[in-house]
């Protein structure tokens, strides 16, 4: 059986749903190859979207016209602004979001995307021509021809699990793992290493004494990640926290031995900034205690993430761990932590549009480049279904720069640096972050987007709208003055210095402890500059606000 297509992408996690969608987006005709289309876009390990930089990663997705952004705003049922003690610059959001609505607004998204399939089916091997990609061949001998070819394989190249000293094949827990792929892709001179990572176990809500930790609310307020998605629909739930104790660290060292990670069973590299708890307690020796957040997998699940408790311990001692813990002394689990080792590839032997430099026409996103991270994963997909697109048409690659996003930082340092550990995007690796902010990012890249063919005309005229509005404010503020005697003694009550002369209003908005807001209840002509449209109204001032400090 032969099928015929202009981008074929295999795998459908993160990076490759966001590939196949921009890839048909921008008017490739495209495939998308899964081994189960009921797990597209699984959230392998916690079921939340964003965090520290990834948050600015999601929002440049969105910007850019993909989809992670919209999906995530659909299903969350948590949301929060993390660093927003600190400046704007690296304000990053963050949303819980409900596992399998996740996964089925996906696959609704992936349904109604034209010039889309999607194949259930198991890629093995890459066929080429003359240094040049021209398909795959799967386990049952089907072959599909495309000018492009994306790999977004994730964790499933010859993956293995580890609980304790039981170590089975597997790409995720209970799922296979894709044993033949890689030797194709090497066979073309692509070098390949191994590199481990992990997840916690999952947590019966109902054996859980809520009453020994403590609650960890949502925000409520306008920030979502999409720039045009409706925010919140579904029940906002909290998470909630404790940490261990000496009495839990010493139940886990007495088996170490038993560790995967120290007995020599698992060789491969680990993520330094998501550790497990045994790889916390010997890098950490005298720390009496360590956070742990227990996290809702959704609206209408009992089942629970314990975020901090990574861990490939034998099970049973990972739940005689845990019942040293107050409020899990009754704990009931759904399945232990484990780690997992898997292929990655050299990500030194890629362009800058995530092709490879020895293979015309093949391109690789996701974990399979050494990353770790929903939203890398996504960012890079994006990247390589555009240029995978674009190669179709004879068009030159779209790259992204370090200077105009986050997603541009991560493929520079990939493809420049490489990787000796799994790579996590923070918002210290970006030299521009103060530019790069998450309010901004429809300003950097929506315009883009829209040359490219992937941003709708809906969503560049949101932008230009918005655009308009913040100008205008801004203007407003730049120009307007006030005079001391009509301001002075609010000034004070607000807690900042009193004007020895006038000003502009912009001035005023420069103060921390100021911002439009306060001061439109002080000076009525601001006030009625911020009559904005009603659905945008506070996501305008704020960006406004923003650019003025």
């Amino acid at each position: 059986m032969l099928l015929k297509y202009d981008v074929i992408v295999v795998g459908g996690g993160h990076a490759g749903c966001e590939a196949a969608t921009a890839a048909a987006n921008i008017g490739a005709k495209t495939c998308l190859v899964t081994m189960d289309m009921n797990k597209i876009a699984q959230m392998s390990c916690n079921p939340a979207v964003g965090g520290i930089a990834k948050g600015q990663i999601v929002r440049e997705i969105d910007a850019l016209g993909g989809q992670m952004g919209l999906v995530t705003d659909a299903t969350s049922i948590q949301f929060r602004m993390l660093n927003r003690s600190k400046g704007p610059a690296v304000w990053s959001p963050r949303a819980q979001c409900d596992r399998e609505k996740f996964i089925g607004q996906w696959r609704k998204t992936l349904d109604a995307t034209p010039l889309l399939d999607i194949w259930q089916d198991q890629v093995c091997e890459l066929i080429t021509r003359q240094h040049e990609v021209v398909g795959v061949r799967t386990i049952w001998g089907v072959e599909l021809h495309a000018k492009s070819v994306v790999i977004t394989a994730g964790t499933f190249l010859n993956g293995l699990l580890h609980v304790g000293k039981h170590h089975l094949p597997g790409g995720r827990m209970a799922e296979p793992a894709v044993e033949h792929l890689t030797a194709s892709i090497t066979g073309l001179g692509i070098r390949h290493q191994r590199m481990k990572t992990g997840t916690p176990v999952r947590i019966d809500r109902r054996s859980v004494h809520f009453e020994d930790m403590e609650e960890q609310p949502g925000e409520l307020d306008f920030h979502q990640f999409s720039f045009m998605g409706k925010s919140k629909t579904l029940k906002q739930l909290p998470c909630w926290t404790c940490n261990t104790n000496p009495e839990v660290h010493r139940t886990l060292l007495e088996a170490i031995d038993d560790s995967p990670l120290y007995n020599g069973q698992i060789q491969s590299i680990g993520p330094r900034y998501c550790p497990s708890i045994e790889t916390k307690l010997t890098t950490f020796p005298d720390k009496g205690q360590h956070p742990l957040f227990l996290e809702p997998e959704g609206e209408d699940t009992n089942e629970m993430y314990l975020n901090g408790f990574s861990s490939s311990m034998p099970m049973e001692v990972q739940i005689e761990a845990l019942k040293k813990i107050p409020a899990f002394r009754d704990v009931k689990v759904y399945r232990p932590g484990y780690a997992i080792e898997y292929d990655f590839f050299d990500p030194t032997q890629l362009k800058h549009s995530l092709e490879s430099k020895m293979v015309d026409g093949l391109y690789f996103a996701g974990q399979v480049n050494g990353t770790t991270g929903y939203e890398e994963a996504g960012g890079q997909g994006l990247v390589a279904g555009i240029n995978a697109a674009l190669r179709c048409a004879g068009n030159q690659p779209f790259i992204m720069h370090r200077d105009e996003s986050y997603i541009g930082v991560l493929i520079d340092d990939l493809v420049t640096k490489g990787v000796d550990e799994p790579y996590r995007m923070f918002t210290s690796r970006a030299e521009y972050r103060i530019l790069l902010r998450q309010d901004d990012a429809d300003a950097r890249l929506t315009a883009k987007a829209y040359a490219l063919g992937l941003a709708t005309t809906e969503r560049y005229q949101w932008w230009t709208e918005k655009k308009q509005w913040m100008d205008h404010l801004i203007n407003f503020c730049n120009t307007t003055a006030v005079k001391p005697k009509d301001v002075n003694s609010a000034l004070e009550t607000l807690g900042t210095t009193p004007l020895r002369e006038g000003c502009k209003i912009s001035d005023l908005v420069g103060r921390p402890q100021l911002n439009l807001y306060k001061l439109s209840l002080i000076i009525p002509e601001l006030k009625e500059q911020l009559d904005l449209p009603e659905n945008r109204k506070e996501e305008i001032a704020e960006a406004a606000e923003i650019k003025i400090k």
